[in-house]
């Protein structure tokens, strides 16, 4: 016969007391877990009213774009961007700011330059202009790159090693007064052997917190690196292109990665 006495009992009844509550408590942990999981990857698709209304809020948020001179329409996940800007870097801003949208799946770009009679220079002075820039630059090889004007329009060629060079160049002639739009042509030759690509843009992938390396394929042959798989937006697009870029021996990267925000 097993027998206890009331102070066991006691003691017995409030370690049931205690354990019950800590067990349901655990199982209440688990499930608000269970859920914030299933929360955080809860698909969701934005209708087209809620993308222009972010659209047009970044589009204020933006300090280089003035919003109430371009207009915005949204069908089907595609933007179209159409009214005017006042220079060319300030229409490429607006695009790049339409880029940062979740659930945006392409972008027209029908905004058209104007300039106000201040900003207007004649194609010799836009030249000028722009060797100079790349003349005092200090990651632009002067000896790589050339520059011509047509009716406003900037044309760079030339050579260079890397691909952060070619993209100063633009970047830089970008938002030189009176240019109206700019085509870069310049070639990538790296002088470093190519060697372990693959493993290096990957291994960059991963210490990137904006992409998720799981979803991006990378290829490699030669220097010339294709990417493919999903991301969320184009702002993560041009990410995953320009960490591909930065990998020692890259000559091309062809970037037929996938819009789609559905997964996020």
């Amino acid at each position: 016969m097993f027998m206890v006495s009331l102070n066991s009992c006691v003691e017995i009844r409030a370690f049931v007391e205690w354990i019950v509550p800590s067990r349901g408590l655990r199982r209440l942990k688990s499930k608000q877990k269970t859920t914030k999981q299933i929360n955080m990857s809860t698909i969701t698709s934005k209708s087209d009213t809620e993308i222009k209304n972010d659209v047009l809020s970044e589009l204020k948020y933006e300090p280089r774009v003035k919003v109430t001179d371009i207009g915005v329409l949204v069908k089907d996940g595609t933007v179209t961007l159409n009214g005017f800007a006042t220079s060319y870097g300030e229409k490429w801003d607006a695009v790049k700011a339409v880029k940062r949208i979740a659930g945006v799946k392409a972008i027209a770009d029908d905004i058209e330059v104007k300039f106000p009679d201040t900003l207007r220079r004649d194609d010799g002075d836009i030249a000028t202009a722009a060797a100079n820039l790349i003349a005092w630059s200090t990651t632009i090889p002067k000896e790589g790159v050339q520059v011509t004007v047509s009716q406003g329009r900037i044309t760079l060629e030339g050579q260079v090693e890397w691909w952060y060079q070619k993209a100063a160049a633009e970047d830089g002639v970008r938002y030189l007064t009176g240019v109206n739009g700019v085509s870069n042509r310049i070639t990538i030759k790296p002088r470093v052997t190519p060697t372990k690509i693959e493993e290096a843009i990957q291994a960059a992938f991963e210490r990137r917190a904006v992409l998720d390396a799981k979803k991006i394929e990378v290829e490699t042959s030669s220097g010339k690196v294709t990417l493919t798989g999903t991301v969320r937006n184009y702002a993560e697009w041009d990410e995953a292109e320009q960490v591909a870029w930065a990998a020692p021996g890259v000559s091309s990267v062809h970037n037929e990665l996938t819009v789609d925000s559905a997964w996020y």
